[in-house]
């Protein structure tokens, strides 16, 4: 190995575990060693599992079967104090659990009419200004805001206009949340749209097409002015947007990437350093990427707009996991470098990530 491949980030895998189910998504218990994993029985019911890392083993707290599958979860609206996880299941169903007495949510709402694909959570843990908020992209098109502290409605609705076709909505995630005005939603369509829905004004801020269906898309920090956005596709590929810069007509700068032949799941980015993000793919593999910026993030254009301009991507590790298709991935708030991913091999890995500070 070269000198440069010891600097390089190694991907170790610390800890797995079988399950005897279906995984959707696995999530970390803030502030804490344990995780969550949620999913579906073969019966087709629920399941959400509480995981504590015990030196080289998990071991497995609590067991909890709900009525629908469960597709996705967030802690990300949710007090410190509380840790209360949201998520959405196959019924269209958006519930709340406080995960030491979860019987029964301490939230509830029939949200959408068909699957909740996505959720994300916003306001809570210490992260971002304003209100706790979750948003719900669902396959019936629509993506909903909601306030837990308002029963029924949500504060928004973003829906296909009259005439429009309904696009399954495979991906949401909030971001600009740096005062208590400005929030922004990301959703991402099974047809390659990207739609950028400002709260604050209640508009559709920007859209794009990336041509496959986006399967995942986060923002490198929730809590800043927008920055930088990640967008995975199907088809392997994936899109960073630079943020900063909005042109009037040609909106936001990007660079892309084959980074393989196979569906990417989803990106996360390293809560601590927000130029380093994972990738999850089809092919049972995780990429390690990092994002430089150009000399300069903006120019002016002929008529004197700005627009952004685009840096680029470097790959600093690969790791081929499993067999199957690594559906979900998430960093430990916490811990650098520590971090849980599921795959449809229906196994839960926690891994290492080393040498982070190096690069």
């Amino acid at each position: 190995m070269s000198a440069a491949g010891l600097e390089r980030p190694q991907v170790v895998a610390h800890v797995q575990q079988a399950l005897s189910y279906t995984l959707f998504d696995c999530k970390w218990v803030p502030r804490s060693a344990r995780l969550l994993c949620l999913g579906s029985a073969a019966r087709g019911t629920g399941l959400l599992q509480l995981y504590e890392l015990r030196g080289g083993r998990l071991a497995l707290l609590r067991e909890i079967e709900k009525p629908k599958p469960i597709k996705c979860g967030t802690f990300g609206a949710a007090s410190l104090q509380q840790r209360y996880v949201a998520t959405g299941d196959f019924g269209g169903n958006l519930n709340i659990w406080n995960l030491e007495a979860p019987e029964i949510p301490v939230y509830s709402v029939k949200g959408h009419k068909e699957i909740i694909n996505s959720i994300d959570g916003v306001g809570g843990l210490g992260i971002g200004e304003g209100a706790p908020e979750i948003v719900t992209g669902s396959r019936d098109g629509t993506v909903k805001v909601w306030d837990p502290r308002q029963k029924d409605t949500p504060v928004a609705n973003m829906e296909p206009v009259q005439g429009e076709s309904k696009r399954d909505c495979w991906t949401v995630a909030f971001g600009n949340a740096y005062n208590q005005e400005e929030r922004v939603v990301c959703a991402g369509y099974d047809n390659g749209d990207i739609k950028l829905f400002d709260l604050k004004t209640m508009s559709l801020r920007w859209e794009t097409n990336i041509k496959n269906g986006v399967c995942s898309v986060e923002f490198d920090r929730k809590d800043v002015n927008m920055n930088k956005l990640v967008a995975t596709s199907l088809e392997g590929k994936f899109h960073v947007f630079d943020m900063r810069t909005q042109h009037p007509t040609k909106g936001f700068a990007s660079v892309s990437e084959k980074a393989q032949k196979s569906t990417i799941w989803q990106v996360r980015h390293l809560p601590q350093n927000r130029d380093i993000f994972m990738t999850s793919g089809g092919a049972g593999s995780l990429h390690l990427w990092k994002y430089e910026y150009p000399a300069q993030r903006s120019k002016k254009d002929s008529e004197g707009a700005e627009m952004g301009v685009a840096g680029s991507v470097s790959l600093l590790q690969n790791v081929t996991l499993s067999t199957q298709p690594i559906s979900s991935l998430d960093w430990s708030p916490d811990k650098k470098g520590l971090c849980v991913c599921g795959a449809f091999d229906q196994t839960v890995r926690v891994l290492i990530v080393t040498k982070l500070n190096k690069v």
